[in-house]
């Protein structure tokens, strides 16, 4: 199985309060360009009111180096202006639109109901395909929530269903604060996978350090080829109402995937300055040893 890396560098910075300068973010994700992940999740086009930390999205795009990297580009939008603004750059192949079964989940990060969500899931994948560019649907809460909604093997394919019906292609299945079991994660992966041979799942996982290798390793046993990390293990969503749990972090993935033998596709000179680069940019929160 071809393995894709996702680096979330967007998702280290969103729930930062210190704003980190631009110059430093573009030089930052520059060095991601040259690693050779599948994407690199690099900005936001939602509210700035919401996200201050990406307000400058559009200006670190326009300074990108994109001539020699084959990684591709993720916005994360969370409406349909903020994905008609994304979908005016070429530069970017793909956007990213938090859904979920949960609708406290959605009332929290999106101000949606879960009809409403579904309705702009459906216009913003026919303005992806408008603008030769492609919807990934982040299944929030797939593994489980901390506020008492329904949450259960038969909602997630209930969901995974009607995206289906919709045409969508790529659906990562998110922990979003790290609630997720070893069993659920297998469990969900075995089902969506063999069920829906023609989408592409991944996972968005928060974790801990001490949790991340049973849950990347369940995952990636029942089928999932496409896993989203972040340098140094940093971020969280900010918008869940909830105490922020780091994310996978790279170095981790790269070491499960080191264990088992599982080959990944990176040049590893530019992944170490990568990292280097990472403990540059987070020093005020992550200080280099």
């Amino acid at each position: 199985m071809s393995i894709k890396i996702i680096e979330c560098p967007r998702d280290a910075m969103q729930g930062l309060h210190e704003f980190i300068p631009t110059e430093k973010k573009i030089s930052y994700i520059n060095s991601l360009l040259k690693v050779g992940f599948d994407t690199i999740d690099f900005g936001s086009f939602v509210s700035p009111k919401a996200i201050p930390q990406l307000r400058d999205t559009t200006e670190v795009l326009s300074k990108l180096d994109l001539s020699t990297t084959k990684s591709k580009l993720l916005a994360i939008i969370a409406n349909k202006r903020g994905a008609q603004d994304a979908s005016m750059f070429d530069e970017i192949t793909y956007l990213g639109f938090p859904y979920s079964v949960s609708p406290t989940f959605l009332k929290l990060n999106i101000s949606s109901t879960r009809e409403e969500a579904y309705k702009t899931i459906e216009y913003l994948n026919n303005l992806c395909a408008s603008k030769n560019k492609q919807l990934v649907v982040y299944l929030s809460m797939a593994f489980g929530n901390p506020y008492g909604d329904e949450s259960s093997l038969e909602a997630i394919d209930e969901a995974v269903e009607e995206l289906n019906q919709l045409g969508i292609k790529i659906i990562s299945m998110a922990d979003t604060v790290g609630i997720g079991d070893v069993a659920t994660i297998g469990n969900i992966f075995a089902n969506v996978v063999s069920t829906f041979k023609e989408i592409e799942f991944g996972l968005h996982l928060h974790t801990t350090e001490s949790t991340y290798y049973e849950k990347v390793d369940a995952a990636y046993k029942n089928g999932c080829t496409r896993f989203d990390s972040v340098m140094l293990g940093l971020g969280g969503c900010p918008m869940s109402g909830k105490e922020l749990v780091g994310n996978l972090s790279t170095e981790h993935l790269l070491n499960y995937f080191h264990t088992n033998n599982i080959e990944v596709n990176l040049n590893e000179d530019e992944y170490f300055k990568s990292l280097l680069k990472a403990q540059e940019t987070f020093s005020f929160i992550h200080p280099i040893s």
